[in-house]
Order: structure tokens, then C-alpha cells, then sequence
């Protein structure tokens, strides 16, 4: 029997005025992951959506960022008792456990992948549903794209690291937008 986790996006993201980041619930046997908890209107949109659905702040076992930007970090202190997987480590209250992301399993069906390009250090989170393998990621800003990040430290890291994506995933929650399912018009 294949493991598989639950996946909820608790807020869509945005671009400009209103930055947001996709904020995304994975549950995960007695794991609860929060995916980029960054900046959002207020607080309460991030914890009334994860309240509704049973799991308050404090139980959150992991947090998983994407990448170091604020837009995707800022409530981070939200789960206090979460551990903070980041692209080099492990977190929790005092304790530094370092390791390497690319294929660190955070949970039964929850797995990291190194894929730079946005920044040196970002990382995707690969997600095994019932309706088939997510990538949360900030390979892609929305399901436009952009084609060429305006931001990217390293393009060609971006565009391999989308390839890969692509090659794997049934569907895709991109840093500020809703989740799409990939064809052909998704920029590689």
C-alpha cells in the first residue's frame, strides 16, 4: 500500500500590491506540515483556514520553507512548536541539525528536493496524495510562470529545476498563486 498524505492550501498567494505567499497544510499520518507560511493580510488568514480544518498553531510538527525571502518566512513564529526544515537543516528551539535537503523525508510522503534557480538555496516539497504526487515550489511565481524569473539568481538552475518538476509532478502549488495542473502551456 502506497502512503499518502492530505494536502490543503490555506491561502492562495498574490503578486504586487498585495504580496502573499501559497500557503499550504499537509497532513501527514500524525504529522501536520506547514508549507511557506510568509505574508499574508493578517495572521488569522493563515490560522482560521488551518482551525477549520482541526489543527491549531501549536500542533504544527514541521514547518518547510522554500526559500529565505520574507514573502515566504514571516510566520514562521506562528508554530511554536514546529521544527523548521529549511535547504540545510532541521530547526527546533535550540537545536541545529544539519543535513542536506535533496530527497530528506520529512514525513512518510513528504520529500525535499534541492531546486535552485529563484535562489542558491531553494528547495520544493514533493507531496504524495491520493490524486497523485504535488510540488509545492517556487520554481513558478503562478501557472504563467513568469517564463523567466525576474528575480533568479541562476536561470538555468531554474529551468532544469522545472524540468524536473515537470517530469514527476500531477500537479503544482507555485509560490503566489493557485494550484495548477501542468500541460503543455506551463513554462519549463
Amino acid at each position: 500500500m502506497e502512503i499518502s498524505a492530505q494536502l490543503h492550501v490555506l491561502q492562495v498567494g498574490s503578486g504586487r500590491p498585495g504580496v502573499r505567499s501559497t500557503v499550504t497544510l499537509v497532513i501527514d499520518g500524525e504529522q501536520r506540515i506547514v508549507i511557506d507560511p510568509g505574508m499574508a493580510p493578517s495572521q488569522t488568514a493563515i490560522s482560521d483556514p488551518l482551525l477549520a480544518l482541526g489543527v491549531g498553531p501549536a500542533e504544527v510538527t514541521d514547518v518547510i520553507i522554500s526559500h529565505h525571502h520574507p514573502d515566504h518566512t514571516i510566520n514562521v513564529g506562528m508554530f511554536p512548536n514546529a521544527r523548521v526544515q529549511d535547504h540545510w537543516a532541521t530547526y527546533q528551539f535550540d537545536i541545529w541539525d544539519s543535513r542536506p535537503a535533496e530527497g530528506f523525508l520529512v514525513s512518510p510522503a513528504v520529500q525535499l528536493w534541492e531546486t535552485p534557480g529563484h535562489t542558491p538555496q531553494d528547495i520544493t516539497t514533493l507531496v504524495r496524495t491520493d490524486g497523485g504526487l504535488v510540488a509545492c515550489t517556487h520554481l513558478w511565481f503562478y501557472q504563467s510562470g513568469p517564463p523567466e524569473d525576474p528575480y533568479a539568481t541562476d536561470s538555468e538552475a531554474l529551468h532544469a529545476g522545472r524540468k524536473r518538476v515537470l517530469a514527476v509532478a500531477d500537479l503544482i502549488v507555485p509560490g503566489h498563486g493557485p494550484a495548477f495542473a501542468p500541460d503543455s502551456s506551463t513554462p519549463p
